[in-house]
């Protein structure tokens, strides 16, 4: 993302650019979260409930969501999603606003976006090669959790890595996509 100079809080260091990152991706990020703890709730009362993202064999959050790993931490993990979105979406709106964000707030911003990226890339794990199956609304938080935490480690550790950030970005979200397609190949030849 290229650097702003109109700085969203003044001494923040922050661009607008990641500013509008944060808003939007966690503003998505919130809405797939609300959405699936909806289904889960749908799903949790009545267990022949079939979620809106159950799409296929493979795209299917119902095959996700009634596995151990939809539950990580003994309750469903959306929950998880609707705190940390919440806040990154709060802290977006805050910096759009003006405001300079006092350190102690980055660093529980990095710290919590470093648990994301940890966590997501369990589940994409769990999701590819233990279940078997893709959630649609997971993968959104996926394709939200990564940039957020790319744009926000250069912020906060090094400037000098802006320049490769959509290389790094677009190898990442390449590297994902290529685990999808070799996963479930034998599946996706079926449809062509």
């Amino acid at each position: 993302m290229p650097n702003s100079t109109a700085n969203s809080g003044a001494g923040s260091g922050v661009s607008r650019a990641v500013a509008w990152l944060m808003v939007g991706g966690g503003a998505l990020g919130l809405a797939a979260a609300l959405v699936l703890t909806v289904e889960k709730f749908l799903l949790l009362k009545d267990p022949s409930h079939r979620p809106s993202c159950s799409i296929n064999p493979v795209l299917s959050c119902g095959s996700v969501m009634s596995k151990p790993q939809a539950e990580a931490f003994g309750f469903p993990n959306p929950l998880i999603g609707i705190v940390g979105f919440t806040i990154v979406l709060t802290l977006g709106v805050v910096l759009l606003a003006g405001a300079a964000l006092p350190r102690w707030v980055w660093v529980g911003l990095q710290v919590g976006a470093t648990a994301g990226v940890v966590f997501v890339h369990w589940l994409i794990f769990q999701s590819l090669y233990r279940i078997g199956a893709l959630c649609p609304y997971c993968m959104v938080v996926w394709l939200v959790t990564i940039p957020l935490f790319w744009y926000l480690v250069p912020h906060r550790l090094s400037l000098r890595l802006a320049r490769f950030h959509s290389v790094v970005l677009t190898v990442w979200g390449l590297a994902v996509v290529g685990m999808i397609l070799q996963r479930f190949w034998s599946y996706w030849v079926t449809l062509v």
